[in-house]
């Protein structure tokens, strides 16, 4: 639970950084798992950057040709043409969903209520069926309070409208503040080699990527150069 909160939390501290940091302000556009990568050293990379738009610093919001990756897109942006930073948020809950449940944003092959990850993580969290949709790898690493707590920021980050979402950085010291919670006093540290073990399995579904290159700084542009996600990695 510790490793997938670092990534998010490094993840969510660079598109908070776009977003209100840089010299003009940047939205990515598409902000998706398969673009936040770790290189050899376990550091967290934004990839892709063609799909971003500049904004200048007295606007709110863009009007653009509606682009992204459906599973991520954000229903507001979709439906108005209007792009915001808040579309990156909601992006970013998709990602922060897929983290916890180990699922992808959309599969034909699941049932017909849960195709669509977003939709049904919030339907889990009206109805009380959070943990039984979360992956049981996570049950075990994380405390109750830190997994409630998480769910109800990614709830927050899937708001439909999005001036009721958090902005970036909000999510980034959110998700900070909860890789503070302990663990169950109950639950037993695990063995060197059982880390091992856990090191070596496939984290959230296999996706082939080619080893990583060579990246300085947070960003790339190039996606296929580092591996996506090794969440039990060590530091």
């Amino acid at each position: 639970m510790d490793n997938r909160l670092r990534i998010a939390v490094e993840a969510a501290g660079a598109f908070a950084y776009l977003h209100s940091e840089a010299s003009i302000p940047i939205i990515h556009r598409d902000v998706k798992s398969a673009n936040i990568l770790l290189d050899d050293h376990h550091t967290t990379k934004i990839a892709d950057f063609g799909a971003s738009r500049l904004v200048s610093l007295d606007q709110t919001q863009v009007a653009t040709l509606v682009q992204g990756t459906l599973g991520y897109l954000d229903p507001e942006y979709f439906h108005t043409s209007l792009l915001t930073d808040k579309s990156d948020v909601y992006s970013f809950g998709v990602v922060l969903a897929e983290l916890l449940t180990g699922k992808k944003p959309l599969c034909q092959e699941r049932a017909q209520e849960e195709r669509n990850l977003a939709t049904y993580f919030i339907i889990a969290m009206k109805e009380n069926h959070l943990f039984q949709i979360l992956e049981p790898r996570i049950l075990k690493e994380g405390t109750l309070e830190q997994l409630q707590a998480t769910a109800e920021l990614v709830k927050r980050c899937l708001n439909l409208n999005g001036e009721d979402r958090p902005t970036m950085k909000e999510v980034a010291m959110e998700l900070e503040g909860l890789r503070k919670f302990t663990k169950h006093p109950w639950v037993i540290q695990q063995s060197d080699e059982e880390t091992e073990s856990l090191m070596s399995e496939s984290d959230l579904y296999t996706i082939p990527l080619n080893p990583y290159a060579n990246s300085n700084g947070p960003y790339s542009s190039n996606s296929t150069q580092m591996m996506m996600f090794p969440i039990n990695s060590p530091r």
